[in-house]
């Protein structure tokens, strides 16, 4: 039977994976929607406007360091293209953009130098351009990149002085944008830049040791938790120094960013139970219970020993200023397998946690697998994280400030098969339909932010992986809405595009997001 013509054009502008699960008007009138990116993912321009190097510029440029051999130096020209990524935000209908600021773009030199002014004009320029269309600043302080030249004098996280040149750092930031600028996070991912630069080696400064990776220095079973002291008491100084001088004038918030994949027990035998638990201690309590509580968790307390740090007097003074809201970056779900009690292949049990990762139980994945190699959709996830920090963390708010869906891209996909994304749709209405949910099953959860804005340098990926909404060309630049992006443009303006339901009206998570993992309950 031909099909009417009104339907196939129906189908081709508003095909069914891009028909939102839920409504805008199922979060409150003052949650943020927004895009996330950071500094040295879009910005290039790394010589220009006084600049000095990062670590990541460094890195970068380090033979065999990043997959496709790229580097940040323009990646996606931000710096001078600025004005028209802040339309492309204004087109999608976000009301906030959370982004990072170059430290070394700030000071060049930490505070042995000067504070630059092309740098303060730049994100002068940003903020307000963002203002102006009615868009929230929600600012990163630190998303990975450190200048270079702290790694050079005192060997940057691994020396206390680091923490004097954090808070110098901040408190500029919070007198040159503060007045404009009502959320501040310190760290993003604190956890995974410890890990990946200290304990497996892989990110700057590529400091680890065997069996955890082969790198010509390092220590894997000291350094990430002298690393993630002193990130912890940097985090507890800029607080201080922002609710003691800024908070009251300025009436902002500052928080912390965490990466929260969850994990799931491989078996219900108490083993891997106790390991998932084991595996999240060593993974978010690590940080979060010292700024929340005062103090590392007893289970880390036991494993380590000595290898774990003491606070101060003084640095548990510094600790009780805490936080104001929580961020949560949550890609996936994977399964997690005691490596205390029956020993795993060396090198896999990820840490001193001792539980081994994995995305699939006998032989069948946890979810479908995106371009990201170990990130699974599973839905129910974001449930489980959001959660966690809900019951650990006594509801403290939340932000989800990255969530979102890697696409490979290589010479054989096409470039019509990266704009038809109805998989990072599908992705993107799932979980937001399961955040709906655990909202109204009470967690504060205030906002959420979708990665990316565009594609972008995916760290040691390089640009074979695409998290962006709008595809660009990294030969012309050219900026190119995906179909994601009018979903996301039609979901903010609470479009009358009906929702998919079930026969009893609830929201229902896609067939293709479902998997025998007895813990996805249908709605």
């Amino acid at each position: 039977m031909k099909v009417p013509a009104f339907i196939f054009l129906f189908l081709q502008l508003f095909p069914p994976s891009a028909l939102p699960l839920v409504h805008r008007g199922e979060f409150p009138e003052s949650f943020l929607f927004g895009t996330s990116t950071s500094a040295y993912q879009i910005e290039g321009a790394y010589l220009e406007g006084n600049k000095g190097l990062s670590n990541w510029d460094v890195y970068s440029h380090l033979p065999g360091k990043i997959a496709d051999g790229g580097t940040g130096d323009v990646a996606d020209d931000h710096y001078h293209r600025y004005k028209e990524d802040v339309e492309l935000m204004h087109s999608l209908g976000v009301n906030s953009y959370r982004f990072s600021i170059s430290w070394s773009r700030i000071l060049p030199r930490g505070r042995y130098g000067d504070v630059n002014p092309a740098g303060i004009q730049f994100y002068n320029h940003l903020i307000d351009a963002l203002l102006r269309r009615g868009i929230q600043p929600f600012v990163t302080l630190h998303h990975f990149d450190t200048p270079q030249e702290l790694e050079d004098r005192y060997g940057s996280w691994l020396s206390p002085l680091i923490q004097q040149d954090f808070t110098y750092f901040a408190e500029v930031c919070f007198k040159a944008f503060g007045d404009r600028v009502k959320y501040w996070t310190t760290f993003n991912e604190p956890n995974i830049r410890v890990k990946f630069g200290y304990l497996f080696g892989n990110h700057p400064p590529g400091r680890c040791s065997k069996p955890y990776g082969n790198c010509t220095i390092g220590d894997s079973a000291t350094e990430p938790y002298i690393a993630a002291h002193n990130i912890i008491l940097s985090h507890a100084a800029a607080a201080v120094i922002y609710k003691n001088k800024y908070q009251a004038k300025q009436e902002g918030y500052i928080g912390i960013v965490m990466s929260l994949d969850w994990l799931e027990p491989l078996t219900n035998v108490s083993a891997d139970v106790l390991a998932a638990q084991r595996a999240l201690s060593f993974e978010i309590a690590w940080f979060l219970d010292p700024i929340m509580f005062g103090n590392y968790p007893l289970e880390m307390r036991r494993t380590l020993g000595e290898r774990l740090p003491e606070f101060s007097p003084e640095g548990r003074r510094k600790l009780e200023s805490k936080l104001d809201f929580i961020g949560i970056n949550h890609y996936s779900t994977k399964y997690v397998k005691d490596c205390l009690f029956s020993p795993c292949k060396e090198g896999t049990a990820n840490g001193d946690a001792m539980a081994y990762r994995t995305g699939e139980r006998d032989g069948v994945p946890i979810g479908p697998q995106t371009g990201m190699p170990g990130f699974f959709v599973v839905p129910e996830g974001i449930r489980r994280a959001v959660m966690y920090i809900k019951q650990r963390y006594n509801n403290t708010p939340m932000f989800i400030t990255e969530n979102g869906y890697a696409q490979k891209s290589n010479n054989s996909v096409s470039t019509e098969d990266l704009l038809h994304d109805t998989s990072r749709i599908e992705y993107l209405q799932s979980y937001l339909t399961i955040l709906a949910a655990v909202m109204r099953d009470g967690a504060d959860v205030r906002g959420y932010f979708v990665w990316s804005l565009m594609d972008n340098l995916e760290w040691v990926f390089g640009y074979t992986l695409r998290y962006g909404l709008y595809h660009v060309d990294f030969d012309t630049l050219k900026r190119t809405p995906r179909m994601s992006a009018g979903w996301y443009r039609r979901f903010l303006k609470d479009s009358n595009v009906d929702s998919v339901r079930i026969a009893d009206g609830r929201s229902r998570v896609p067939e293709n997001s479902r998997t025998n993992l007895d813990m996805i309950k249908s709605y």
